[in-house]
């Protein structure tokens, strides 16, 4: 493939650069001076592409995130909680402190790409590009991605510290506090509502934000605060788009040599086998069964109890996830890698088509159209080799919704975002640790994720969430 340059900016003053493959971003080799830097189109192209670079650090989607979006819910377990520190067995056991290292690695990694998000679109407009279409696409890029990570941060924490500016002096945000997360989502919505008018409908380069992405970014906010005649006018705009389809079959969603497929609309892009074996990810070694590779962590792997809820005709049931012969459920969303175990290769997709749907057929039940809801959440159901389904309730309705969206989209990073949205979090929780007996009760003060011990000592005005 064509080689383009690729550059990751450290928060402050300087940034590192390197090449790297169409569809990747890749990790730095050398170094430059920011203060002298992104002063011409290459240079800001460079430096564009390392705000994508950062989406594959540990703390974003090359690790934390998928974990910390599912581990907390039902679909998924820590099979060994005291590996790796028990970071990941504290968030399964809600027994998570805020000096927890995942917890501050997702806080610290969006807060820098945030920073250097802020860092394009701080000095891109007075920078000449050969063509302000391409100019504007890049806007739209960086929007998305900073609207991204605010999402994700005001689901997990709340109230965050909302910074829309390049950061020159980090002292001038001191004694500021977190913002309401209502303001948090305000510009969350203005990002992303700004960045639709300028993406581009197609990229030639995989990875890259298109305009469906923001759409269907933006619908899932709309969702999540219930403005569901919102949400329902981006998503049939996705749909009617022609951008994207179904794969026909499970087995084609997820397969290596199928990347970037009509149902991806945005994935986060890794590679095995580039640039010495560091442009993968460790997600296949870190979320495999103990004993089945090499290094295996058992992190992060579907619960018993949902892999038992899969029809046998299910053709998602050892597509997207099997067993091993002693029964023990994991993923075949992500493919073992062939050069060393941690150089995994998958892309880890953020969204897609058939989450576009499955939130169609919720907005539809919720506003009221029970037949639509059915008509669409039965395009997920034919793929998977499933009947229609016998729901006609609203009430049936949402609970074959919520189901579906656990089959289809498991490890995804999706299920403890909807257990909140939905507002069943804790009873879901606690209903399922009674009936696998296990002696954990949860509280709504068990809903928001600790803020990092160490942003409360470097800045006391950042106040803990309850019950930490």
């Amino acid at each position: 493939m064509k080689k383009i340059l690729a550059l990751t900016a450290l928060l402050g003053s300087s940034l590192l650069t390197t090449s790297c493959e169409d569809k990747l971003f890749q990790e730095p080799q050398t170094s430059k001076v920011l203060s002298n830097f992104l002063r011409n189109e290459t240079e800001t192209e460079e430096y564009v592409n390392a705000v994508y670079a950062n989406l594959q650090a540990n703390g974003l989607y090359g690790l934390f995130l998928p974990a910390f979006s599912e581990i907390q819910s039902d679909n998924t377990y820590d099979e060994v909680p005291a590996n790796d520190d028990g970071i990941y067995g504290q968030l399964d056991q809600f027994t998570t402190i805020p000096s927890n290292s995942l917890i501050s690695s997702v806080w610290t990694q969006s807060y820098s790409t945030i920073q250097k998000a802020n860092t394009v679109l701080n000095r891109i407009g007075n920078i000449s590009y050969a063509t302000d279409a391409t100019r504007q696409a890049r806007v739209g890029e960086m929007k998305f991605i900073r609207a991204l990570l605010y999402f994700n941060l005001v689901r997990l924490y709340g109230d965050v510290p909302l910074v829309t500016q390049e950061t020159t002096d980090p002292n001038a945000y001191f004694g500021q506090g977190r913002t309401a997360s209502s303001q948090v989502y305000d510009q969350v919505k203005k990002d992303l509502t700004e960045a639709i008018s300028v993406l581009p409908a197609t990229t030639s380069q995989p990875g890259r934000v298109v305009k469906t992405a923001a759409q269907s970014l933006l619908a899932k906010v709309h969702l999540t605060l219930k403005s569901y005649s919102d949400a329902q006018t981006l998503l049939q705009t996705v749909v009617s788009s022609g951008q994207h389809t179904l794969m026909t079959n499970p087995s084609d969603v997820f397969s290596i040599s199928n990347e970037n497929n009509r149902e991806i609309i945005f994935a986060v892009q890794f590679a095995s086998g580039v640039n010495g074996n560091t442009e993968g990810s460790t997600m296949f070694q870190q979320f495999s069964p103990s004993g089945t590779v090499s290094g295996a962590k058992g992190h992060d792997l579907p619960t018993k109890s949902l892999y038992a809820l899969y029809a046998s005709t299910d053709k998602r049931k050892g597509t997207y996830l099997t067993a091993t012969s002693s029964g023990t459920p994991w993923t075949r969303k992500l493919t073992q890698p062939t050069t060393v175990i941690t150089d995994g290769g998958s892309d880890f997709v953020v969204l897609r088509y058939a989450d576009v749907l499955l939130m169609l057929a919720e907005v539809q039940n919720e506003l009221g159209n029970a037949s639509g809801a059915a008509t669409t959440l039965n395009l997920i159901r034919t793929r998977a080799g499933l009947a229609n389904t016998t729901a006609t309730t609203q009430g049936d309705l949402r609970t074959a919704i919520d189901l579906e969206r656990r089959f289809e989209l498991v490890g995804e990073g999706h299920r403890w975002f909807d257990l909140l949205r939905s507002g069943n979090a804790v009873s879901v929780m606690n209903d399922w640790f009674k009936a696998n007996n296990i002696q954990i009760t949860i509280t709504s003060n068990n809903l928001l994720m600790p803020i990092p011990q160490g942003q409360i000592n470097t800045d006391p005005s950042i106040k803990q969430n309850p019950g930490y």
